[in-house]
């Protein structure tokens, strides 16, 4: 299938009806990780895409009006608790690497500005008072998610 990659982690199944309680074996079909969200409205995750660039997340978008609302994260921005999202269908998070988001910006050729700050819709500090001079990027991505939550289900996947 085309959403069927070898690297992927784990499967979405379908669980056929007569599945439900009692029968001794489930039985159930792979489905793309799209389905619960586009037939049942479920939030199932988020999705990962390796771009070779920062301006490349943006012209290799999936989506056909791109992103209507991005998010950039660093501990030098505004806290979430203080800001009001706007509404939006398709928002993309920057998490930064050690340095933060300013090297990757930086190592764009195709860009000509550097500050974050006017790159993104909302810049952020998803972790404030963290305590520690930097955070391992898989704790960063679970904190910044966890705070995006409430604004991003109030605010989020508007027609």
């Amino acid at each position: 299938k085309q959403w069927y990659q070898r690297r992927v982690r784990g499967v979405t199944v379908r669980m056929s009806p007569e599945s439900e309680s009692t029968v001794k074996h489930y039985k159930g079909v792979a489905v793309s990780p799209d389905t619960p969200r586009t037939e049942l409205g479920t939030y199932w995750g988020y999705r990962v895409r390796l771009a070779e660039s920062f301006s490349s997340v943006f012209t290799e978008c999936p989506y056909k009006d791109g992103y209507d609302l991005t998010i950039g994260t660093s501990d030098k921005g505004d806290l979430v608790e203080e800001t009001v999202f706007r509404h939006f269908r398709h928002v993309v998070v920057f998490l930064g690497g050690l340095q933060g988001l300013e090297p990757v910006i930086e190592a764009d050729e195709t860009l000509q500005e550097a500050d974050p700050r006017t790159l993104f819709d909302y810049y952020l500090n998803t972790c404030p008072n963290q305590g520690s001079r930097t955070i391992r990027t898989e704790e960063a991505l679970l904190i910044t998610l966890a705070s995006l939550r409430q604004p991003i289900a109030l605010n989020g996947m508007r027609d």
